[in-house]
């Protein structure tokens, strides 16, 4: 039987685990999936993931692929995948793809939102960041109108990821104000490791109502390339991928 190329369109929860990556001694999301692959197919696979969330993490439209030989029918995976998943984790969608096509290096851009909430609130508490304070979106979107582009983003990534190029380029990122809530989007052609968290605990700063961070120190953060220069970066809870482009 000829080897064929699935995808997979994921949704999941991220609070219960840490992070996408397969890790041996935790659980994670790839670790869920393969297993549940491997329990439909019989056979060991390797999956491919679009973004490697971090722990907490959430997503609304993850990309995954893996190789197999098997006789169930693409859309039928979807289906046969989720039974054997816990209820945060959903396979929304199985299909065929060509055989080049790879997850991760394949995608254009990838899309994460960010929630604030200004409010505490009894049932959201796993999906927002509940700011203890007032914030501008005012002043947070004088920030992002400097970050699109091509960007130098070594100041967004933690010290010990960080690689020989750390460029992101930036299509479109902003700030929303609605009701108790702040909503913040980012697309870009790649994101290097907690990157929006940093962006946005270090927006926060400039957000707050006494002592804010001003643009030009922002500017200035953002040009040394260092890191602990961000006081803050925001909890993954808020954070969700939502969604990859190829």
């Amino acid at each position: 039987m000829a080897e064929i190329n699935i995808r997979l369109d994921i949704q999941y929860k991220g609070t219960d685990f840490a992070g996408w990556q397969f890790q041996p001694s935790e659980r994670t999301i790839q670790g869920e999936l393969e297993t549940a692959i491997g329990r439909v197919t019989g056979k060991r696979v390797v999956l491919t993931g679009a973004g490697r969330t971090d722990a907490g993490v959430h997503a609304l439209g993850q990309v995954a692929n893996f190789r197999v030989d098997h006789n169930i029918h693409p859309e039928k995976y979807k289906d046969a995948i989720n039974y054997y998943l816990p209820r945060t984790i959903l396979v929304t969608r199985s299909s065929e793809v060509p055989a080049e096509f790879d997850a991760r290096r394949s995608a254009r851009s990838r899309y994460y939102r960010y929630i604030i909430d200004r409010q505490k609130t009894a049932l959201y508490y796993e999906y927002r960041w509940e700011y203890p304070g007032q914030l501008s979106p005012a002043r947070m979107n004088e920030a992002a109108a400097i970050l699109t582009g091509r960007q130098d983003c070594s100041a967004f990534c933690t010290v010990s990821s960080q690689k020989e190029n750390n460029d992101c380029e930036i299509y479109t990122c902003g700030w929303a104000d609605e009701d108790s809530l702040l909503i913040f989007e980012i697309r870009a052609n790649r994101f290097v490791h907690s990157m929006v968290r940093s962006i946005v605990g270090l927006m926060a700063e400039m957000g707050k109502d006494k002592e804010y961070l001003t643009l030009e120190e922002f500017k200035d953060i953002m040009a040394s390339g260092d890191h602990t220069r961000i006081k803050h970066v925001a909890p993954a809870r808020g954070l969700y991928l939502v969604g990859v482009e190829y």
